[in-house]
């Protein structure tokens, strides 16, 4: 909560700071630079530390997780700076939408419906199965839609 404190303090003091130099002085072409320049500069400072504070928050998928939905993504779509990025903003997206665990769990629920006989029956036959499966498809749709 302190640190949403830090945040809303930094805002507010680089908004009037900005509305302050707007104001209060002749804005020459250099002026209006450095305004500017400032304002975009607070903005982004600002942004970041909201970011960080989301991100720690939401974050839950492990280095490894990534990379390995990269690596697989990029061996599907070819191996190209271009498809690096779009892999990347997908399990990004993937990650905003669904928490890890239940990113797992519809991985590993995909991968052993792939078992024949018994076993694989069993995955697919169970609703919590269908349901992870489901949600997992769910979250892949809109990072393709986003990403790609």
């Amino acid at each position: 909560m302190s640190m949403m404190r830090t945040i809303l303090s930094t805002i507010l003091t680089t908004t009037i700071l900005i509305r302050t130099v707007l104001t209060r002085t002749i804005l020459t072409r250099t002026t209006l630079t450095r305004t500017v320049a400032t304002g975009v500069a607070g903005f982004f400072c600002v942004a970041s530390l909201c970011a960080g504070v989301r991100a720690d928050d939401l974050n839950d998928y492990p280095t490894k997780a990534r990379v390995d939905y990269v690596f697989g993504c990029m061996k599907a779509n070819g191996e190209s700076r271009n498809v690096l990025e779009q892999c990347s903003c997908s399990i990004d997206v993937i990650a905003s939408i669904l928490p890890y665990d239940r990113y797992v769990t519809g991985e590993t629920v995909l991968s052993m419906n792939q078992v024949q006989g018994n076993l694989g029956n069993q995955f697919r036959a169970t609703e919590i199965a269908r349901t992870a499966v489901d949600d997992l498809r769910r979250a892949q749709a809109e990072a393709e839609i986003r990403c790609f």
